[in-house]
């Protein structure tokens, strides 16, 4: 007897914020209520999504944007994943206790329990991207959410560039890896590098599908927040490293993808990269650099 394909529905929301908190969180809960009325199983909102993206200088007042978990932000995102019984992820500005401060991601199951929790694990610090200035690294290792609808993996923004952090997603049973981001240009930048940057985010992000043979979504900001042009262009990859769907570069947008999670199997066995890893061989990725003496 044939099983049923486990067919899940992936929505992806794209948004611009502005500077209340209060309007970010009801937004991005009404965006919510669409993707699921659209059909959506899994509803994966954008890096640090219910304020302005805070890194772009050092300001020590914006560390009163950070929020308990529980608090308001992750209490609303809770009580929707139950009322419309979907799972809701996205990341959060963390206060965890005086003086430390996390980019954490959570995932709500469709009854608004808790599922997973994941600290950001790669801190950027470059121009307009001071986020050492705000977040401690992460602690929580690489977990797996087990929803209702798949087991998930969660990363944050620049955790995303990182094929080792793709790997302890997927070897931990991720069927689906997603990433809130906040990816931007910088204005001056852009006619030099902004066509190389945003192919390289692509062409990194379709890798860790190929290579890990899982479905990879990123949810992206999108508008002008102070010297940034986010560039939105959020997307969803199959694990063969086809291009389901891509939102546009400068407009709101939910990204509605099916995914059929049997295709994992499929794509693992037919490119068997999982088997045929060297685990033997690889002891020296855990050092820094490897000296040619």
């Amino acid at each position: 007897m044939t099983s049923k394909p486990r067919i899940v529905q992936l929505a992806m929301v794209q948004m611009t914020c502005t500077k209340s908190q209060k309007e970010n969180t009801d937004k991005a809960i009404a965006k919510v209520e669409q993707a699921a009325s659209m059909g959506a199983n899994i509803v994966c909102l954008q890096e640090l999504f219910n304020a302005p993206y805070p890194c772009q200088s050092e300001d020590y007042e914006r560390f009163a944007w950070a929020e308990t978990i529980p608090g308001p932000t992750s209490i609303a995102m809770s009580d929707v994943a139950k009322k419309l019984g979907v799972v809701v992820t996205g990341s959060i500005f963390e206060r965890r206790a005086h003086g430390l401060y996390h980019n954490t991601a959570v995932v709500y199951d469709a009854d608004g329990a808790l599922c997973g929790f994941y600290r950001k694990m790669h801190i950027p610090d470059d121009p307009l991207y001071y986020e050492k200035f705000y977040f401690t690294p992460g602690d929580t290792g690489f977990s797996i959410a087990e929803t209702k609808f798949g087991k998930i993996g969660v990363g944050v923004c620049w955790d995303q560039w990182y094929p080792e952090a793709a790997r302890l997603f997927a070897l931990k049973g991720a069927e689906i890896l997603l990433y809130p981001t906040a990816i931007g240009w910088f204005g001056p930048d852009k006619p030099t590098f902004g066509k190389s940057q945003h192919e390289a985010w692509e062409t990194m992000m379709r890798s860790h599908a190929i290579a890990n043979g899982l479905f990879v979504g990123a949810a992206n900001r999108v508008g002008i927040e102070d010297e940034l042009e986010f560039w939105g262009a959020s997307f969803v990859f199959d694990p063969a490293g086809n291009l389901l769907h891509r939102a546009k570069h400068d407009s709101e947008e939910i990204v509605l993808t099916e995914c059929n999670l049997d295709a994992i199997d499929t794509q693992r066995t037919h490119w068997p990269f999982l088997r045929d890893r060297r685990i033997d061989a690889y002891h020296d990725l855990t050092k820094r650099w490897i000296d040619a003496t």
